[in-house]
């Protein structure tokens, strides 16, 4: 074979450069703190704060789906606690500032999400 040794690199980094963004995301920190605490006279949220930080999006799409194509309007809690399923009803009445709030953690961690071609995004706090 002409050129084994060229093809054998070539092959190495093809690879290498292919699985980097895999390596990369394993080093790195996935969630980047921005310093947000649950609102002033909270006690606690729908979840644990780190399911909230990894999974709200997931539980988000979840809660739509639950509501709107299976009609069931309540979410049970891994406490056991029932609440409302309703992103504007349950999760705004705490978190309203969309600035301080929403809009910080996800400049930071690089997300554009898509809630708010639907959704009204809040005004700031009551």
């Amino acid at each position: 074979m002409y050129n084994a040794k060229a093809v054998i690199v070539g092959i190495i980094v093809f690879v290498a450069l292919f699985t980097a963004p895999f390596w990369l995301s394993m080093m790195g920190k996935d969630y980047k703190s921005t310093g947000i605490e649950l609102p002033k006279g909270e006690k606690e949220c729908i979840e644990d704060v780190q399911f909230m930080r990894d999974q709200h999006m997931r539980l988000l799409n979840e809660w739509r789906d639950e509501a709107l194509r299976k009609e069931n309007r309540v979410y049970v809690a891994t406490s056991g606690k029932k609440w409302n399923i309703s992103l504007q009803n349950t999760c705004m009445k705490c978190h309203n500032d969309y600035e301080g709030f929403c809009q910080k953690c996800h400049k930071a961690n690089g997300v554009d999400p898509y809630c708010w071609t639907c959704h009204i995004i809040p005004q700031g706090s009551k």
